[in-house]
């Protein structure tokens, strides 16, 4: 297996770790702003008003994204399977 065939692998996980994770981090990212904004305005400094509603948005994005992050991750997955006689190939074995 050459480096070609290498970096073109890690970077396909890359990308597919960036899109089942995308949908999380933006909804943490999103509810962690409006947050944010509510204790500034109402200085409310309350630790746990930071970090439970995070974690219940993306409780919440991954009970609406996970048959499809579960379908990325299966398609990737066997892609890699299913071209392994390619990969292999490349190795010269």
């Amino acid at each position: 297996m050459n480096a070609d065939v290498v970096v073109s692998l890690v970077m396909e996980a890359l990308k597919v770790a960036v899109l089942v994770s995308g949908p999380m981090l933006m909804f943490g990212l999103v509810v962690g702003l409006i947050v944010s904004i509510f204790q500034a305005v109402t200085q409310i400094q309350e630790t746990t008003l930071a970090f439970v509603p995070k974690i219940l948005a993306i409780v919440v994005s991954i009970a609406i994204f996970f048959p499809w992050m579960v379908e990325q991750v299966v398609s990737f997955t066997s892609a890699i399977i299913l071209n392994l006689n390619a990969y292999v190939g490349k190795m010269g074995i």
